[in-house]
């Protein structure tokens, strides 16, 4: 394998030493054969790495790149399976090459290097031990045994990538298992692993672990290893300039007024009022606050405390990140597979919410806990849509919430009986269409520090919106036919302007031409049935 920069930087280097030294140069061969590696002594992909990653530091100025590689030996963290590593600097000789690029990374997760670098990112590092894992044998051979009680047979990789360990945590347990008589082997697969079955005595086990919780999926994270990852990505310490917001909100149409309103806010992380007519878009607003900062984060498929399992990651408020290792036969990326990368979450609760979906909820059949709202939104954005036609009291809400707000933190009561804190670490959007004075009280309020009104469209903006839909929906723009939707239809009855009406006319012109079988285009008499359709009882 050749890597004809890597060679080229180090000679320069052999060359420098030389002339600092007056050592004899190494020749061309001999830092062909560093790289490569020896075949002769069997040197390993790891000893390659090391190489590769101490060679990186070299200073490559016939490239023109100032890069420093430095790398500190990693502080061992026994009691912890998620640490956090720096985003790096990789220099062009690496980068020239994609086979030397993907090794490099490789080795740079294999030896949890930390560079001293301001920005920090949070990755779950793959367990190399069941203390590493925070788990104990019990509690994964349980896994292991419900679900061979519904799978029937399963070879031991496959074992593994169902409850999110690594094969070689899971194979000594698997052979355990069999020792015990509880599993037995059914044939033998490639790379040295077995299919196994279970048998009569681990059917009954795996019986009477499914009575206490049928859970059989990704092995749980323990509590304080989400608490660490919880505080290195907070929302707190994320920031957002006016560039980032603006690209954020470029689809709608937003008063720079109110961009200049929402900036601080967001900036705050911790809450605000959005009120206003309805129709104005302060649902799509709320949607779009997360965006601005434009990360992702890492959150734990389920959580284990004492005994109770919490399914915290939900594909119906989540978006997952796909990457290679998703669907890849060996994960080489070095990541506790337990966890998964999603887009920073906005979770949205209209006026469906209750009570109970602001508690750890067990499902009384399966025994399986649902994380709280609160809980599935940290590190993101929580709206609370159409505040104040919950199907709850308003007070039972804001009584509930009050002393998270201010402290930062909330308590949550497990079926166990144990009481435990979590963070409460989201950005709190309260948007209703009523005046929020008259919704709560003054001690609520000055827990939730900014109160932003959204207005309603200013003339102009009302004809911009109408002219950016319009190729959307397949029209194009007719200015007098607008001018005579707003001078006959809203001046002459003085009716106010509302973002979403535009979008709504339009649509119900598209559904008049499409049925009279005549091309989509803007006209009075169009504008007439769309407003008598529209406004027959607002």
């Amino acid at each position: 394998m050749e890597f004809p920069n890597l060679r080229a930087a180090l000679l320069m280097r052999a060359g420098a030493n030389t002339a600092s030294t007056g050592s004899r140069p190494a020749d061309e061969s001999s830092v062909e054969k560093g790289i490569e590696g020896d075949k002769d002594t069997g040197t390993s992909a790891l000893d390659l790495g090391k190489t590769v990653i101490m060679s990186a530091q070299i200073d490559i100025e016939a490239e023109d790149v100032q890069t420093d590689m430095a790398i500190d030996a990693p502080e061992p963290q026994p009691d912890s399976s998620a640490v956090w590593m720096p985003k790096r600097h990789v220099p062009s000789a690496v980068l020239a090459d994609s086979r030397l690029s993907a090794l490099f990374n490789r080795v740079q997760t294999l030896l949890g290097s930390k560079q001293s670098e301001d920005v920090e990112e949070f990755i779950p590092k793959v367990p190399e031990s069941l203390q590493e894992s925070g788990l104990s044998a019990e509690e994964v051979e349980r896994l292991i045994l419900k679900f061979l009680l519904q799978k029937g047979t399963s070879s031991g990789r496959a074992i593994a990538h169902q409850i999110r360990l690594p094969f070689g945590i899971v194979d000594p347990l698997l052979k355990s298992l069999k020792f015990d008589q509880l599993l037995m082997l059914m044939n033998s697969v490639d790379m040295g692993d077995y299919e196994y079955g279970i048998t009569e005595q681990g059917r009954e086990r795996a019986r009477r672990f499914s009575e206490e919780c049928t859970y059989y999926g990704a092995a749980p994270v323990c509590l304080r290893d989400y608490l660490k990852a919880m505080e290195v990505q907070s929302i707190a310490k994320q920031t957002v300039g006016e560039a980032a917001l603006r690209e954020a909100f470029a689809d709608l149409l937003i008063n720079p007024a109110l961009l200049d309103q929402l900036g601080p806010a967001i900036n705050s992380g911790r809450g605000m009022f959005l009120f206003g007519a309805p129709g104005n878009g302060k649902t799509s607003i709320a949607e779009r606050i997360t965006r601005c900062f434009g990360t992702t984060i890492w959150i734990p498929r389920s959580l284990g405390v004492d005994g109770d399992i919490i399914r915290l990651y939900d594909p119906g408020v989540h978006e997952e990140v796909e990457t290679e290792s998703n669907h890849a036969l060996f994960d080489l990326s070095g990541v506790d597979p337990r966890w998964v990368q999603i887009v920073r979450p906005t979770v949205v609760a209209g006026g469906e919410l209750t009570m109970s979906e602001l508690e750890v909820c067990q499902n009384q059949q399966t025994k399986v806990c649902e994380a709280p709202l609160q809980l599935k939104s940290n590190c993101g954005t929580l709206v609370i849509d159409d505040f104040g036609r919950q199907r709850m009291p308003v007070d039972e809400l804001l009584n509930r919430w009050i002393v998270p707000l201010e402290k930062r933190y909330d308590f949550l009561n497990l079926p166990s009986g144990k009481k435990i804190q979590v963070p409460f670490d989201q950005l709190i959007i309260f948007s209703t269409n009523l005046e929020p004075k008259n919704l709560v009280d003054g001690a609520f309020l000055r827990r939730i520090p900014y109160k932003i009104q959204v207005p309603d469209p200013s003339d102009d903006e009302f004809r911009e919106i109408i002219r950016r839909l319009s190729p959307k929906m397949g029209f194009q723009y007719d200015e007098d036919a607008v001018n005579y939707l707003i001078e006959v239809h809203y001046h002459k009855v003085d009716r106010p302007f509302r973002s979403c009406q535009p979008r709504d006319l339009l649509l119900q012109v598209k559904n008049y031409c499409t049925y009279k079988a005549t091309p989509r285009k803007m006209s009075p008499a169009a504008f007439d049935f769309a407003v008598m359709n529209y406004f027959s009882i607002m």
